[in-house]
């Protein structure tokens, strides 16, 4: 059986020997109401007490409706200090400046949101001396269901190896609100948007084949095509050398 509370105490002093290696006077992470960062947020509650989440609307309505008040809940239960950053207008003020310069593909438009987000976590970590926090997991991670230098980037990550089956196992040993553990995974990225209807395969078909390596042909399928065609975001920057 999993040692939660062991693997509970491996992680924050992880993080705490971050903090304190980089000189650190806390930590800041993207707060949007979803499963990781709010497990994300427990363990840099616990590991530094000067842990601040960012809430981040920008454009869809689900950002200002079930995602605001979930991510509220979570940080008030665990006695996380929030912040809010409203990026709508800004993100109409970029696609306004590109208007006339490029036609811009549905994915590309979709990704400014990540990347306005995490300009302003950074912003934030600079001007704070904080460390941002990751909230990717590891599901995430090999279908390269995340934005290249959006929500992919970050100082440090807790919970890179936990898969998206672990994550919830996690916060219900947790006592998240259940809110959180019921609703279906989304980076709110527009409306009605969710991570398995948009990749077309379960996350628990993805864990199935990550724990296992077995699973339907059709499920095989869109997670090898997910997995190669994301190799980039992987890999590090190609830098020329003599």
């Amino acid at each position: 059986m999993r040692d939660y509370k062991a693997e509970f105490d491996s992680r924050v002093a992880f993080i705490r020997k971050l903090v304190a290696e980089a000189h650190a006077d806390g930590i800041v992470y993207g707060n949007s109401g979803g499963k990781d960062c709010t497990l994300v947020s427990i363990l840099c509650k616990a590991a530094c007490d000067n842990t601040v989440g960012v809430l981040m609307p920008c454009a869809s309505r689900q950002n200002y409706g079930s995602d605001t008040d979930d991510a509220r809940a979570a940080a008030d239960k665990f006695g996380i200090a929030q912040r809010t950053v409203d990026l709508t207008e800004t993100r109409a003020a970029l696609l306004g400046a590109l208007e006339g310069s490029v036609d811009m593909l549905p994915a590309s438009t979709a990704n400014i949101a990540p990347r306005l987000r995490m300009t302003t976590l950074y912003a934030i970590a600079g001007s704070e001396n904080r460390l941002v926090a990751g909230t990717g997991n590891r599901s995430e991670r090999y279908m390269g269901y995340f934005t290249k230098w959006g929500d992919g980037a970050c100082d440090f990550n807790p919970i890179s190896d936990l898969t998206v089956t672990e994550v919830y196992a996690f916060l219900e040993y947790l006592g998240a609100p259940r809110s959180i553990i019921e609703k279906a995974p989304s980076a709110g990225l527009f409306e009605g948007q969710t991570d398995e209807k948009e990749m077309g395969v379960s996350y628990a078909a993805v864990d199935e084949f990550l724990f296992h390596g077995t699973g339907k042909p059709e499920d095989l399928a869109v997670i090898a095509r997910y997995h190669s065609r994301s190799e980039h975001k992987r890999r590090p920057i190609p830098m020329y050398a003599e």
